[in-house]
């Protein structure tokens, strides 16, 4: 099914005349490690920019400065680490939760992680390093709770499922995959395919500007802004899919292909979303 300008208005929800920041969903963002804390901050700003009233941002300790100035519409909440993470505990109950950017692979992240889907958080997206851990403990799937999107580039797709980048059949087998863990996948590429077990989504917007260090974040923190909204799991990930290749259609009419940036990703949802609006 292609996902194209009326699907979106079909599925799209405008925020209320008399909405506040208590409704409109309260996002947690897990993500960062010494070095790699601007992933996690990209993903937050994404999420407050999609219309999620409040936004968390669970952290290292060395990421805690960065986040506060760097968003600081954010809250942040950090790890007992200085420079990974290794107890996920964040105290409340968020709407929606997004993991995994940034934050390595060391194996007290490891063990982090496999204790936090135990808990079995609801309206869960897992990218990157979420990714490359559930790669190395494939035990792990089986954790995972229903509908959890995760977000693979070619890559990280081949090392969780084994399905090479050219296979033929690659979309058919990333079904089946869902169909055995009841999980969403977002198949990263050119163009963007969405996979539940039930239907296949092409997404038509986006292009090779795209093809940007951070992209990958700030993708993740649209979905997850979109989750924490209340949107279903399978309509957060077509949502947020199909915006973040808007905001590269519309901004290279403006500033081209090569000087595009994650950030001018975030930057250009409103005028992403407006386009959404007009008729």
């Amino acid at each position: 099914m292609r996902v194209d300008k009326p699907f979106i208005k079909s599925i799209f929800k405008p925020i209320p005349v008399d909405s506040h920041k208590g409704i409109q969903g309260h996002a947690l963002l897990i993500g960062g490690s010494y070095g790699k804390i601007g992933s996690v901050c990209l993903s937050s700003k994404a999420s407050l920019r999609t219309g999620a009233g409040l936004v968390t941002v669970f952290t290292p300790k060395c990421g805690y400065s960065i986040v506060q100035s760097v968003v600081p519409e954010a809250m942040v909440i950090t790890d007992i680490n200085d420079n990974h993470l290794t107890e996920i505990d964040y105290g409340f109950t968020p709407m929606a939760i997004g993991i995994g950017m940034g934050i390595g692979v060391e194996k007290e992240t490891q063990n982090a992680f496999e204790k936090f889907l135990k808990t079995k958080p609801e309206k869960l997206l897992i990218d990157a390093d979420g990714l490359n851990i559930l790669s190395i403990n494939k035990k792990f799937l089986d954790y995972l709770p229903s509908k959890t999107i995760l977000t693979p580039h070619a890559k990280e797709l081949q090392r969780l499922t084994g399905i090479e980048i050219g296979a033929e059949n690659k979309l058919s087998r990333v079904q089946e995959f869902c169909k055995k863990y009841d999980v969403i996948v977002v198949v990263k590429g050119s163009p963007t395919f969405i996979v539940s077990a039930e239907e296949i989504y092409e997404n038509t917007t986006g292009n090779q500007a795209l093809a940007t260090a951070g992209s990958g974040d700030v993708l993740s923190g649209i979905i997850t802004g979109f989750l924490a909204q209340n949107y279903s799991p399978i309509n957060a990930a077509i949502m947020g899919v199909y915006l973040h290749g808007l905001t590269a259609d519309i901004a290279v009419k403006s500033i081209g292909y090569h000087s595009f940036i994650a950030s001018d990703c975030i930057e250009y949802l409103g005028k992403a979303f407006l386009s959404i609006a007009q008729k």
